[in-house]
């Protein structure tokens, strides 16, 4: 069955939500009282409609509470933000995401109830300058405050012409190996014996101190 989601407010945030939600099979409302707006997705979304958020009757017209997922997509009025969060988490909805513009704004969405805040532009900056900083992490996703995804380049010599195996991979760098990209070759939960290259990029999880740790080994 199709999940739905309503995403209130259309700017780049909620509009790439969106169009990543349409792409995966979703059904997905889009709501914003800017009428350009909805025009610019009224043949993307399954449905695109011109609504004050604020005001909770349209929010009950809209069966708001029927959605298995509300993102609260709202950009710099943080005092719409929270009157929005307050409704919708007292119209019942199941899931709610909510865009925070800082800690202050996080901390009063968290007490409103809202299952997952998020920081876009703070999130995007922090993983902007580690990439700057690594030259060999070229992406990384935090699934949680001590559990970390990493794409770590290899570019140290004495891991090239290596197996997983003979390099006793987990438990002495203490990481699992998800994937190998090689070029534009991607091999899914690799086989042990499997050798790896220079140039391999190696798709990582674990600890935080460990991925740090296997990154900063590449720069030796």
């Amino acid at each position: 069955m199709k999940q739905n989601f309503a995403i209130i407010g259309l700017g780049r945030f909620g509009g790439s939500i969106c169009q990543t939600l349409i792409s995966a099979g979703a059904e997905v409302l889009v709501i914003d009282k800017d009428e350009a707006r909805i025009n610019d997705y009224k043949n993307i979304a399954t449905q695109a409609v011109i609504a004050d958020a604020q005001d909770e009757d349209a929010l009950k017209a809209l069966g708001i509470r029927n959605f298995d997922h509300v993102v609260i997509a709202i950009g710099e009025d943080i005092q719409a933000s929270i009157l929005v969060t307050l409704m919708v988490k007292e119209l019942g909805v199941k899931y709610v995401t909510a865009k925070a513009q800082n800690e202050y704004h996080a901390r009063v969405l968290t007490k409103l109830g809202v299952d997952k805040v998020v920081h876009p532009e703070r999130d995007m900056g922090v993983r902007i300058g580690k990439n700057l900083i690594s030259k060999n992490m070229l992406d990384y996703l935090d699934l949680s405050s001590d559990i970390k995804v990493a794409e770590i380049r290899i570019t140290n010599q004495k891991f090239a012409d290596k197996s997983l195996e003979s390099l006793n991979f987990r438990s002495k760098y203490a990481l699992n190996v998800i994937a190998i990209r090689r070029k534009k070759k991607v091999e899914i939960a690799p086989q042990a014996g499997m050798a790896l290259q220079l140039g391999d990029s190696l798709l990582v999880v674990g600890r935080k101190r460990d991925v740090e740790h296997f990154d900063e080994l590449m720069e030796k």
